[in-house]
């Protein structure tokens, strides 16, 4: 019995180690996913079966994988039964309307940060994103909204082993990046000057909504139309929001 119990668990366990591979988007093949998970294919090949056939992975003519249909619908029932999510929403549909330019509700996960909810500007410049899409935190405003909120003994858990460069303009040096956050904690919100994507500036401000807070919501702008009186009015709004969520809280 306990053996079986075992055998179960580690299944279970490399269920999960499959759907989160597949969940970063890429496609790879049974010879990645064994590569990548450094587990025999024969052992793989077994669980991904079941998964297809569940309608949790999808194979392609080429044989790559990707996440199927019943795990879409599964995060989607997350995205919509979160608390935040759906606090958050009407403040996100008044911001977006106040200022045309896409603001996400983000959240602080592991070492990335996860959108969870997205309001898509109506310029033909803007940015690329998708609920769901994971960021390495210490590139991003949201991100770096959040680890500044972390006491210091905190913060490494949610950094990678090594700063890798997303764009020139990325931190990679860790006594630099603490002290961007120590003046982020400072001041109250966050910006990213290309520092995840080339061109674009997003300015982002914590929701005091836990204890330290892990969900923020941001603002992403084309750098070539944010000016300086565009980045006081977006702060301003930003920080309104915030402000304007918090007042809803339930109290007592």
């Amino acid at each position: 019995m306990a053996e079986s119990s075992e055998r179960e668990a580690k299944s279970a366990v490399r269920t999960v180690q499959i759907l989160e591979r597949l969940a970063e988007g890429d496609a790879p093949t049974l010879a990645d996913l064994a590569r990548d998970l450094e587990a025999p294919k024969s052992s793989l090949h077994v669980v991904v079966q079941t998964l297809i056939r569940r309608g949790w992975v999808q194979r392609d003519e080429a044989g790559r994988l990707a996440i199927g249909v019943r795990a879409v619908r599964v995060g989607t029932a997350f995205v919509d039964g979160d608390p935040v999510v759906a606090l958050t929403a009407p403040v996100l549909d008044a911001l977006v309307a106040e200022l045309d330019e896409t603001v996400h509700l983000g959240r602080l996960d592991g070492i990335d940060i996860v959108y969870l909810a997205k309001r898509e500007s109506t310029q033909q410049l803007r940015l690329y994103s998708a609920v769901g899409r994971r960021l390495p935190a210490y590139t991003t405003a949201l991100g770096k909204a959040l680890l500044a909120g972390l006491p210091d003994d905190q913060l490494d858990e949610h950094l990678p082993a090594r700063l890798q460069p997303m764009t020139e303009a990325t931190i990679t040096d860790r006594r630099q990046l603490r002290t961007t956050l120590a003046e982020i904690r400072e001041r109250g919100w966050s910006s990213d000057e290309g520092e995840n994507a080339v061109g674009i500036a997003c300015l982002a401000v914590p929701l005091p909504l836990a204890d330290p807070p892990r969900d923020a919501l941001s603002c992403s702008v084309p750098a070539m139309r944010f000016g300086p009186d565009r980045r006081r009015a977006t702060l301003a709004a930003l920080m309104r929001s915030r402000d304007t969520i918090v007042s809803h809280l339930p109290t007592g």
